[in-house]
């Protein structure tokens, strides 16, 4: 194998929104083995919101300021940090939806995406934001999926969960349940089988087998449960077949996961947001993660959010943020090697 594959890339890692968990995960996890063996990693965002949490923590860390990529050296036992000094601890209280924070997050967000895109570093992992926060801070969009999208340029671009060894994306995502079905086309579905198996292959996994999920119960039993299988979902599938596309379906719902399970199939795709995520977070809400699909760089999140209700207790769990490191490092080693 090449040994550049196995050259650790330096990830830019955003503390997420100070309100919530992010930047005490974000201190546990420079001060693992894992994380030093994986990458060099440099933090983006505010110091004093750091210092806090490595005093809250009480990880063994010295902060060092740094202005360019150049000067980090993922050196043991130091937080190097590139300090955009937008965020005073004063201005905000943890477990409270603070737009400061959202504010300060959007600015992480730009700074990191503008290092990655010119090169200065290889992936981005972010520790949790907060939606509401963030609109209230001044985007425009729901989440920051549309928001990364916006300074990335994606065209086909979406979210897709990780519970390795599954990979799931999703036709629709957040909007009411009653909008669904009117979402539904061929067009849609083919782009979310396209965009799981881009990023599959992103990751390294060469012609993945995918399987979809059907929308009504019992697959809709051919029409009696529903049209959507047969008028709406199989179409999608055969176009994506004649593409190259290893896809089967589609199940229903309520056993895909367990066919998954048995091996059928690694890739998943489900109609809309609960159809997936129930399934992945009672398989492994610890590890759970969520990549950023179809961006022209790396970029990865635990799947949870900033858990308000135990910010600043000093006991969340890093599991799934360092399982966001991992894929994020396998991202950007393959993205190396096959580029």
């Amino acid at each position: 194998m090449d040994s550049n594959q196995h050259r650790r890339p330096k990830v830019a890692i955003i503390m997420g929104d100070a309100t919530g968990i992010g930047p005490e995960i974000v201190a546990k996890s420079l001060n693992t083995e894992e994380t030093r063996r994986l990458c060099i990693p440099a933090v983006i965002g505010d110091a004093r919101v750091m210092a806090e949490a490595i005093r809250l923590t009480q990880v063994p860390l010295k902060t060092q300021v740094r202005k360019s990529w150049k000067e980090v050296t993922g050196e043991v036992g130091l937080m190097e940090i590139f300090d955009l000094g937008n965020l005073n601890p004063r201005e905000y209280r943890l477990g409270e939806v603070s737009a400061r924070a959202g504010k300060a997050c959007l600015e992480y967000l730009d700074f990191s995406i503008s290092q990655v895109m010119h090169g200065q570093a290889e992936a981005i992992v972010f520790a949790p934001l907060n939606k509401l926060a963030m609109s209230l801070g001044g985007s425009d969009f729901k989440d920051e999926h549309n928001y990364l999208a916006k300074h990335t340029k994606a065209e086909l671009h979406g979210e897709i969960n990780v519970l390795e060894p599954f990979f799931t994306s999703r036709v629709t995502s957040h909007i009411g349940f009653r909008d669904i079905v009117n979402r539904l086309t061929p067009e849609r579905i083919i782009k979310a089988i396209r965009l799981l198996h881009q990023t599959m292959n992103r990751a390294g996994i060469e012609n993945p087998r995918i399987g979809v999920a059907a929308l009504n119960p019992h697959g809709g039993e051919k029409g009696l449960f529903g049209p959507e299988e047969e008028s709406i979902i199989k179409p999608a599938l055969e176009k994506a077949r004649a593409e190259g596309i290893d896809v089967v379906g589609p199940y229903p719902a309520d056993t895909i996961f367990l066919r998954a399970r048995r091996g059928e199939f690694s890739g998943i795709v489900t109609m809309y947001h609960d159809q997936g995520q129930i399934a992945t977070k009672l398989l492994g809400f610890d590890r759970g993660v969520t990549v950023a699909g179809g961006h022209p760089i790396v970029i990865t999140t635990p799947a949870h959010g900033t858990a308000h209700d135990i910010a600043g207790k000093g006991i969340a769990d890093i599991g799934a943020f360092q399982a966001a490191l991992r894929i994020a490092v396998r991202m950007a080693q393959h993205t190396r090697v096959s580029g």
